[in-house]
């Protein structure tokens, strides 16, 4: 089913720049789709480094199970990723093809099949035709160009209505680096660890075990900040890669103070890519942005604010522009977390409708109403006066959520 772009979209996909130790290739090998991209191939320096965080689902694709097997090895040379067919749950073939393709890979390549990242995303349960997949390579190596971020974007699609990229650009120690992305993903989304599939690559000079501390920290700030549906997919995957072909010093740790811009950089792109993730959920018309803030902890103020992303009251009457913040109130108090009542507090747009766990003396409603029909809301939610905040994104509810999810394999 074809979907028009969400009216969310960005304008227009980013010119993501090449990443020095970086080529890229796609190819239609007709998984599940015609006329379309739906393979993708990163090719990374020799010595490029690694770090990913996978799905928690217990009933996890087997690219991840082979993806948790050789992440400790802390290298990488290259990733392939396929749409429409997730590779979960067809037994032993499935851990083959997975060992099929990274093999296949490292043949052409020159290196060892456990320096080969694999990924998947589409349809649960089919069998996968790896054949095509291994038939596809010889010409997508001959293919390898450090430009094909668009393209590779495209490939990894499946109910997205639009590719998604970022970049950004900072130094170390007088030396510039690139960082970009990719990420793809639309339903089945509250990352219990990451999105549906998201690769970052950055031309710094990072071991692994560095970049892992930097990329779990960040995560926790971006992809597990996001809700479409409450749903944690069984292919979720964040790797991100450093080509190490920048001159820059050696990081001292995590917290180098000459990291700290690189750092950033680093946690806005996987931001964006998040935040894109959400402005194209399945028939999202809205961007909601909530901040909680007077959570016992960070943790606590994130636990309550995807209780709000989550609750299907609070997201449908974003969608029909209503400003019932009575359901906001019942999505704090359901999430189980310690909240002053005497103390709670809501706004809507900047607007208080709620003080001191009342409603609002003589409120107005009309900039309320005014700002919910806008395609960007922001939910304030005050919890008590302890030091944990947290920021979360989600989007509205509509009908077309269940129009594309009930059709989805037809």
């Amino acid at each position: 089913m074809a979907l028009a772009p969400s009216p969310l979209a960005p304008k227009a996909f980013p010119a993501l720049p090449p990443v020095p130790g970086l080529r890229l290739a796609t190819a239609a090998t007709g998984l599940r789709y015609r006329g379309r991209d739906d393979l993708a191939l990163f090719e990374l320096a020799p010595g490029s480094t690694v770090a990913g965080v996978f799905t928690r689902n217990q009933v996890a694709g087997h690219p991840i199970l082979w993806g948790r097997r050789i992440l400790g090895g802390g290298r990488a040379r290259a990733l392939i990723v396929n749409a429409g067919n997730a590779n979960v749950m067809i037994g032993p073939a499935g851990d083959v093809a997975v060992e099929a393709e990274a093999a296949a890979v490292a043949k052409l390549l020159g290196c060892r099949a456990d320096e080969v990242f694999v990924g998947s995303t589409g349809v649960i349960g089919e069998p996968l035709p790896v054949g095509r997949i291994i038939e596809a390579l010889p010409a997508m190596v001959r293919e390898l160009r450090p430009d094909g971020w668009r393209a590779a974007a495209e490939a990894i699609r499946t109910t997205d209505t639009f590719a998604k990229g970022s970049a950004a650009t900072a130094r170390i120690g007088g030396a510039a680096v690139t960082i970009a992305g990719i990420a793809k993903g639309s339903g089945m989304i509250q990352p219990d660890m990451a999105t549906m599939l998201a690769y970052l690559v950055t031309d710094a000079a990072l071991p692994a075990a560095w970049l892992q501390a930097l990329l779990e920290r960040v995560n926790q700030r971006s992809f597990c900040a996001i809700t479409v549906d409450s749903d944690s997919s069984t292919s979720d995957m964040l790797l991100a890669f450093a080509t190490g072909q920048a001159e820059h010093p050696p990081p001292q740790g995590p917290d180098d103070p000459a990291f700290a811009e690189f750092a950033l950089a680093f946690e806005q792109v996987a931001v964006d890519l998040a935040q894109q993730v959400v402005r194209d959920g399945e028939g999202a018309t809205k961007l909601i942005e909530i901040r909680v803030a007077g959570a016992k902890d960070d943790a606590s103020a994130r636990r309550i604010g995807l209780s709000i992303a989550n609750s299907p009251l609070v997201k449908t009457a974003i969608a029909g522009e209503d400003a019932n913040w009575g359901r906001i109130a019942m999505a704090v108090g359901k999430a189980g977390e310690p909240v002053e009542v005497a103390a709670l507090a809501i706004a809507l747009g900047g607007v208080a409708v709620a003080r001191g766990g009342r409603r609002v003396d003589g409120l107005d409603e009309a900039p309320v109403a005014a700002h919910l029909k806008g395609q960007e809301i922001l939910i304030e939610v005050g919890v008590g006066d302890g030091p944990g905040e947290a920021k979360v994104w989600t989007c509205d509810l509509t009908h077309a959520y269940i129009d594309i999810n009930a059709s989805y394999r037809s």
